[in-house]
């Protein structure tokens, strides 16, 4: 996929993001005579409302108060700079947090967790897609076995991948069909294997428990398995991704986020929210219901084209 393709995308597909938050603040500033608290105010009004939250919009607010008296700026329009570079620093900070993988680690075992609904089963098949077409060997291990549907979803989503797909039987202790895919892989030597779990309420102590054991068993089978754990987030949730990515965390560390449906929200400001108060980076960001739709993260892109 070439660079202006995806930049393409991006821009379609954050378009209510940059025209609900990002539009507005340029239309606040641009009727601004004078650099004021009014201004001020009104700036940390649009951020809060486009889910940017509350620690993240204080201190791009705060920051934007020191740029201004340092550099001793007047013209209103300048703060866009400022924002940009505040924004941009915030998402270059948390993928900076991230652990470097080695070139040649395989397979790469990538966890999935993640609540119901949020579209976990379609970033998993986008995500697979995105390997092979690495010309990559990849395999799905099917771990979400209470639901019978979900066996099936992600049966078809991996045909439509093109990869191979370990199966589990009903009620089958997922973590004995983690251990057996791991297993399968080192022997089929495929190069990707990502794991999907139930999709479950991350308030729910046992279920929780049960992550945690397939994490465990995983790393039975390869030592340092799972090398990644991502936490599929909803982008229209918001403010409750945040309660929900500190609760997984705290399970199974969390190594980065996809944020799925973001083309779907107007407050896209959650992926700031997200770097400033967990510093997890957002490795991916789901731009719509294909199977392509699925774009790698990257915060220079983000902001330039919310600020274009």
């Amino acid at each position: 996929m070439s660079f202006k393709f995806s930049i393409e995308k991006l821009k379609q597909g954050l378009s209510k993001t940059k025209k609900s938050l990002f539009g507005k603040i340029t239309e606040v500033v641009g009727l601004s005579k004078k650099i004021d608290q009014e201004l001020l105010d009104k700036l940390e009004e649009v951020l809060l409302k486009g889910d940017v939250g509350v620690k993240a919009t204080e201190k791009i607010i705060q920051d934007l108060k020191n740029g201004v008296k340092e550099e001793k700026i007047v013209e209103p329009q300048k703060i866009i700079d400022i924002m940009k570079e505040e924004i941009l620093t915030i998402l270059q900070n948390s993928q900076t947090s991230t652990k470097t993988l080695s070139s040649d680690t395989k397979p790469l075992i990538i966890m999935i967790v993640g609540v119901n609904g949020t579209g976990k089963t379609t970033s998993i098949a986008k995500l697979a897609k995105r390997y092979s077409d690495q010309g990559k060997k990849v395999m799905v291990a099917a771990c979400d076995t209470f639901r019978a549907a979900a066996l099936e979803q992600l049966s078809i989503w991996a045909q439509r991948a093109g990869v191979d797909i370990v199966k589990s039987q009903p009620n089958q202790d997922p973590a004995s069909v983690a251990f057996d895919a791991v297993k399968s892989a080192l022997a089929k030597k495929i190069d990707v294997v990502i794991v999907d779990t139930a999709g479950r309420l991350h308030t729910k102590y046992n279920l929780m428990e049960e992550l945690k054991k397939i994490k465990r068993v995983m790393g039975k089978s390869l030592e340092g398995a799972p090398q990644e754990v991502f936490l599929v987030l909803d982008a229209t949730t918001g403010q409750n991704g945040i309660s929900q990515a500190k609760m997984f965390d705290e399970a199974v560390g969390l190594t980065g986020i996809i944020l799925a449906k973001l083309d779907g929200t107007a407050k896209g400001g959650i992926v700031i929210a997200i770097a400033n108060e967990l510093k997890i980076p957002v490795k991916y960001v789901g731009l719509g219901e294909r199977i392509d739709d699925l774009e790698k993260f990257d915060p220079k892109d983000f902001v330039e084209v919310l600020f274009l």
